[in-house]
């Protein structure tokens, strides 16, 4: 026989019982402290002993229950065995699945009659193997968490020596290039110096050797004053030409005076370079300053594509116009962020990246990664997205507001552009995504 076939009789047996075999028929609650009398009923000693109190005066002594008569009062013991059986009947020995609780042998046959009941211990022996299933569950969710740790701890170790050794070697290129602009300072002012030495020099040599001619031409000049002032003639004539003759001036007669600018164009070539190297380090730091924000973790998520002018504002950036690109035609003004077209000519001064052919204007600023800004305008504008190093005198092709021609260039190379476009307030906004090759109207 199974085990589940020893479980399914002990519970029929059970079941074919009720509660009034273990229940007293004087008190007809369950029986404590059970007697049993010589006619077979049962009985709480205290509830028969009542009763056979109660008729100690008559003599006779009978089972409440089939009456029979006992004489003389028989002595009354506990039946342990069924006393045992009582109260194993309390003991929550069984389960209901259907209330999903332990219950006694009573409650059984009262309260869950009916329902789907199992030994409490078959029910922990299923509940035992499902507990061991979760917890070899759970414990592999451990591992697998613990290696997660693990691999944080390891990513967050890689994060902290990556950041510091480019911390080191941002601040050893730092210093290199602090040193070569220390050097070239020292270079350019030992040359300044250097040439300024060697000028002052040849000029006082100049100098003195003026002052030598000065001073001999006041000599002979006296001579002849002197003999200017004889008043014999012919001592005159006879002193005459003894003088020495008027020797050859090694200078010009005279310095050409001219405006000089001396080292002022090395002062303008220096602060052409300042310009040079600000709008590289501009550049460069937008680039680098994006490349920090976009480093690579291994938590990293894709941003989510941006579908909203709220969601496109997170890229926007501030744009000003490059006075040295505007060409001639163009005016700037309100702080180099607003531009308009003249039909007279401007007078800038001559620059390399001023554009000569198309009356257009560079921003200063780069765009790297992806960009947003917003445009208003007036007229016909044309807007395009395009090389810091593209020819001045050719034509970009151009995002045409007015004409919704929705194309941005780089020279030759296309990006991804997304424009908004309001036609009654003359206003749009706009989207470049960098290294990309399709146009994307939003």
């Amino acid at each position: 026989m199974s085990f589940q076939d020893a479980e399914d009789k002990i519970i029929v047996n059970i079941l074919s019982l009720d509660r009034e075999t273990f229940s007293c028929s004087i008190c007809l609650d369950l029986l404590k402290d059970p007697v049993t009398t010589s006619c077979g009923h049962s009985y709480c000693m205290k509830c028969i002993r009542t009763q056979w109190d109660a008729e100690d005066q008559k003599g006779n002594h009978s089972c409440p229950q089939c009456r029979e008569t006992f004489t003389p009062r028989p002595v009354l013991k506990k039946n342990i065995m069924l006393a045992a059986l009582v109260e194993s009947c309390l003991v929550c020995l069984m389960f209901c699945r259907t209330d999903q609780k332990c219950i006694c042998l009573i409650c059984l046959m009262e309260e869950h009659k009916d329902h789907d009941i199992v030994l409490a211990a078959a029910e922990r022996t299923e509940r035992q193997r499902e507990l061991e299933e979760r917890r070899g569950n759970i414990q592999q969710r451990i591992q697998d968490r613990e290696k997660d740790v693990k691999l944080l701890q390891q990513e967050v170790e890689a994060i902290n020596h990556s950041a510091d050794k480019t911390v080191e070697d941002s601040e050893k290129i730092f210093s290199e290039l602090i040193r070569l602009l220390q050097k070239r300072s020292s270079d350019v002012k030992q040359q300044i110096r250097s040439q300024q030495e060697t000028e002052v020099s040849r000029f006082k040599d100049v100098q003195e050797k003026l002052e030598q001619e000065i001073t001999e031409l006041k000599r002979k000049d006296a001579e002849l004053e002197q003999l200017s002032h004889t008043e014999d003639h012919n001592q005159f004539l006879l002193n005459y030409p003894s003088l020495p003759a008027l020797s050859e001036s090694t200078h010009s007669s005279s310095i050409n005076i001219r405006p000089l600018r001396h080292f002022e164009d090395v002062a303008a070539a220096v602060s052409e370079l300042r310009d040079l190297m600000m709008d590289v380090l501009r550049d460069s730091w937008t680039n680098i300053s994006l490349m920090v924000t976009e480093v690579d973790f291994l938590l990293s998520e894709p941003e989510p594509e941006p579908k909203s002018r709220a969601g496109f504002f997170k890229y926007s950036c501030e744009i000003t116009l490059d006075p040295n690109t505007a060409n001639t035609k163009l005016i700037l003004s309100e702080g180099n962020r607003k531009v308009a077209a003249m039909h007279q000519r401007q007078s800038y001064p001559t620059h390399p990246d001023r554009f000569t052919g198309w009356p257009q204007v560079l921003g200063r600023e780069s765009l790297t990664g992806r960009c947003y800004w917003e445009v208003e305008w007036t007229g016909r504008v044309r807007l395009a997205a395009a090389y810091k190093n593209i020819k001045t005198n050719m034509l970009m092709k151009f995002i045409q507001m007015n004409e919704l021609q929705h194309e941005a260039w780089c020279e030759k190379q296309t990006v991804n552009c997304r424009i908004c476009y309001s036609r009654a307030a003359e206003a749009g906004s706009e989207c470049v995504d960098w290294h990309s090759d399709e146009m994307t109207r939003m």
